[in-house]
């Protein structure tokens, strides 16, 4: 049976994102079947500069098999 997981984090922790992806892979013993992912538009942040912007969102699915 297929499922599917979600991974949710903001562009400026990707190395921690990549590690939890991998420990959710190593320990559960799933079989992946496609991964793919997409990153939200960067918007305005809070800062006092007009070229600063919030990170962005990034959203992973995973689809496996158990």
């Amino acid at each position: 049976m297929r499922k599917v997981k979600l991974f949710k984090s903001v562009e400026t922790e990707l190395e921690s994102l990549e590690r939890s992806i991998n420990e959710w892979v190593m320990t559960s013993g799933a079989k992946i079947i496609s991964v793919t992912g997409n990153i939200a538009p960067q918007s305005p942040g809070a800062g006092s500069g007009l070229n600063t912007f919030a990170a962005s969102d990034l959203l992973v699915v995973v689809l496996y098999e158990q």
